[in-house]
């Protein structure tokens, strides 16, 4: 697989990541569906292991979200700039504490996004209390999970 190709499932993987963090779009399935276009265009072993991986871990995900509280197409607590923080702290936590950070990062975004809208520690902490209790669980789990097969697809990609 070419140079221009692997580029082009990266920008896949990566809209996948951002869609899961928006509502309505499948995220997770264009996750899955750049790492199965891989698998199908370079045959290696490793490739059809990352993919077996994806399929197992999207499959997890699903079982936890449900076990989740419910997540609408439109949560009270996800205003924009809430997302964004919450996802830029996961993105940042999934690097700077590999892996497991991607959990504390997202709850410090969404900490910090509702900090900077209320203003006051104790109510920031209720409201992302409120945020993870209505949807943001879920939504971190899919995060999570996108993350795991994202960096799957890098290591096997640079050292497979």
């Amino acid at each position: 697989m070419g140079v221009s190709d692997l580029a082009l499932v990266g920008l896949v993987l990566l809209l996948g990541l951002c869609g899961v963090l928006v509502p309505g779009v499948p995220g997770s399935w264009l996750v899955w569906a750049a790492v199965m276009w891989w698998a199908l265009q370079d045959p290696q072993p490793v490739a059809w292991w990352v993919l077996v991986g994806a399929t197992v871990a999207l499959f997890v995900s699903q079982v936890v979200r449900w076990a989740l509280p419910p997540r609408g197409l439109r949560p009270n607590w996800a205003s924009r700039r809430v997302v964004a923080y919450a996802g830029t702290g996961s993105f940042l936590g999934f690097f700077l504490i590999p892996v497991l950070g991607s959990v504390p990062g997202f709850m410090a975004g969404v900490y910090l996004g509702e900090r900077l809208r209320l203003g006051r520690h104790g109510e920031a902490r209720a409201a992302l209390r409120t945020a993870m209790r209505s949807g943001g669980s879920s939504v971190l789990a899919e995060l999570f999970t996108c993350q795991l097969i994202a960096g799957a697809w890098v290591w096997a990609v640079i050292w497979g």
